[in-house]
């Protein structure tokens, strides 16, 4: 039995796994190979690299870190989760495991624009024409011509950050029209907003510029922003009895313990700031109430 069994090899899950190994425990990973910090093609805010890395390249640095230490990472898809006893039952598609607790670090999933195929939604986003993160890269569009795919709430929110940094923000209906109440449309109007309707669909790579077919024609931009919410990778604490907030995220408390004793979660699965460095946080706090919970219920000499 596995001291703990750590699910998600992005930021969070792998900054547990080196805390929880240098606290001499055992300790197994396993990734399926979704993180979605390995789709970020540069990231610059991420504090002690100043000319930026790549996603890939962070998550692949974390990833030698951790095995240094002795984590054992499995490339392997997590199907279920249960707690039986004392334990966890943890089923993947290639067999079943135990451990004495268990961190979710399962992220979440951007949903991306209607009607784009996977090929060209990848070659978009590594070359910086389709973006997720207005937190994360807002400073790279400055003064830019920005699309945002989106409506309601959700997409005028996201078109008011980007206001922030560029005079020059269209917001693009997903649907054939728009969906604005009085007061999105009085804030839009206020930050001068451009709005079209849709349905968007047809798009285009056209040079250094990501073009979207809308009822107004093609209209060409620097960066467009999907603003389509997400999908919280809760089901194995929602399988397990852990309580989740009505969009799916996983309720924790300051020290990242959902409602099932023994069970963490860290990362974009919680409900926060999906950010790099806030993952790797949370991760500390977790991984340091583990070895002290752990601690708690037996002694853990050298």
């Amino acid at each position: 039995m596995d001291d703990c069994i750590i699910v998600g090899g992005g930021p969070a899950g792998l900054t547990a796994a080196i805390y929880l190994a240098r606290y001499h425990l055992s300790i197994r990973l396993f990734d399926c190979g979704t993180s979605r910090a390995a789709l970020i093609p540069c990231t610059h805010n991420h504090a002690g690299y100043p000319d930026g890395i790549a996603g890939l390249d962070l998550v692949g640095r974390m990833l030698e870190q951790a095995e240094k230490y002795g984590v054992v990472h499995e490339e392997k898809r997590v199907e279920h989760l249960a707690k039986t006893g004392d334990c966890f039952v943890v089923g993947t598609d290639e067999g079943t495991f135990r451990a004495r607790k268990v961190l979710l670090a399962t992220g979440v999933f951007n949903r991306h624009p209607p009607g784009m195929d996977d090929a060209f939604h990848d070659e978009a986003l590594f070359k910086g024409l389709l973006r997720y993160c207005p937190v994360c890269d807002g400073y790279e569009v400055t003064d830019k011509r920005v699309g945002i795919i989106g409506t309601g709430s959700h997409g005028t929110a996201e078109a008011i950050f980007l206001r922030s940094f560029t005079r020059d923000v269209t917001l693009i209906s997903p649907t054939d029209d728009h969906d604005l109440g009085s007061e999105c449309l009085a804030k839009l109007d206020e930050a001068g907003v451009a709005r079209v309707d849709g349905p968007c669909g047809d798009y285009e790579l056209r040079g250094d510029k990501l073009a979207v077919k809308t009822a107004e024609g093609w209209q060409e931009f620097d960066s467009v922003y999907p603003a389509l919410g997400s999908d919280v990778r809760s089901q194995l604490a929602q399988d397990a009895g852990a309580d989740c907030t009505d969009v799916g995220c996983i309720k924790v408390d300051d020290h990242q313990r959902t409602s099932v004793p023994g069970l963490f979660a860290a990362g974009d699965v919680v409900l926060g700031l999906d950010q790099i460095s806030h993952a790797m946080g949370q991760a500390g706090v977790a991984a340091t109430t583990i070895r002290n919970d752990l601690a708690d219920e037996r002694p853990l000499l050298r």
